[in-house]
């Protein structure tokens, strides 16, 4: 019984269980831990928040209003 089994490729366990399932794959995990955000995502978030407070600078300026006045004035 133990030749068919080693024929097959099951490998009996301590307690005389086969073990018929499939492989695992290898699980490759990064060192450092992102949670999702990359170097890329960061930069283009802060470079589009400058642009951002750029453009309501500007708009203060050029208008001589206040952006708080502009939002009540809508």
């Amino acid at each position: 019984m133990t030749s068919r089994y080693a024929q097959q490729g099951f490998i009996a366990t301590d307690d005389g269980y086969t073990n018929t399932f499939a492989l695992e794959p290898t699980v490759y995990v990064d060192a450092e831990n992102t949670a999702g955000w990359t170097k890329y995502a960061e930069k283009l978030n802060g470079r589009l928040a400058m642009v951002g407070f750029v453009a309501m600078i500007a708009t203060e300026l050029i208008g001589g209003d206040t952006l708080i006045n502009l939002l009540f004035q809508l």
